[in-house]
């Protein structure tokens, strides 16, 4: 399991995660934002060259 952050889609607060390498080089999945409860589908890429996992939220509708 891996540290990491999203920005919230709804609220702009940023929320710390885990992310599970196993899950592969590209994931996707609903997390509910800690602060104001609404889903996020995050979209989770891992990028070799920098060794990091890259996520970006938009809204669940």
């Amino acid at each position: 399991m891996f540290a990491a952050g999203f920005q919230c889609a709804g609220c702009g607060e940023w929320i710390e995660t885990t992310v599970d390498e196993s899950g592969g080089s590209k994931q996707q999945y609903v997390e509910d934002c800690q602060v104001c409860c609404q889903p996020n589908v995050l979209t989770v890429r891992w990028d070799a060259s920098d060794k990091e996992f890259t996520i970006t939220a938009e809204l669940e509708s």
